[in-house]
């Protein structure tokens, strides 16, 4: 299965080399203010399972909730954000925007998130999992999943010391 996405201007293409971990709907205020939407839709892939077919996203630097920031990758031309990576795990894991993959139907939410700040015309699927804020990766990602999470801990790790 083939998993490619873009830009809204095609200037930035690119391939996912392996499905998302894991899929969020996010709907924290900040969320809502970066999109300029009820909430988004990300993929927790990690970086090197993104391939670029043609043309580098910019990174913009953005304010983040935690404090930390959130580094934004956004087309050059047409400033759609395609993905982003968050103080936590730095560089290694991108949330990749669903809504840029050329199937985004592929790839529904796993969990809704922040959902103590959902808009209030907002009705939550009661089939897809809820939090009011976060949860526990270790009770809601697939064995396949945390195992590839767990690979990428020891570079997460030599990431974070360089931050110190």
């Amino acid at each position: 299965m083939k998993i490619t996405g873009g830009c809204d201007c095609g200037h930035v293409r690119y391939e996912l080399l392996d499905k998302p971990m894991f899929v969020n709907a996010c709907h924290c205020r900040w969320c809502q203010r970066e999109t300029g939407s009820a909430f988004v839709i990300n993929g927790v892939i990690e970086a090197t399972n993104i391939k670029l077919l043609n043309n580098e996203p910019v990174t913009i630097n953005t304010p983040s909730e935690s404090g930390k920031g959130q580094l934004i990758s956004r087309c050059p031309k047409c400033q759609i954000a395609l993905w982003s990576s968050y103080g936590g795990s730095g560089p290694c894991i991108k949330f990749v925007r669903i809504g840029t993959l050329d199937n985004p139907d592929q790839f529904p939410p796993n969990a809704q998130i922040f959902t103590a700040s959902k808009q209030p015309w907002v009705t939550l699927n009661p089939d897809i999992p809820s939090f009011e804020i976060y949860y526990d990766m270790n009770e809601l990602y697939p064995p396949e999943s945390l195992k590839r999470r767990e690979a990428l801990k020891g570079e997460i790790e030599k990431w974070r010391a360089r931050q110190d």
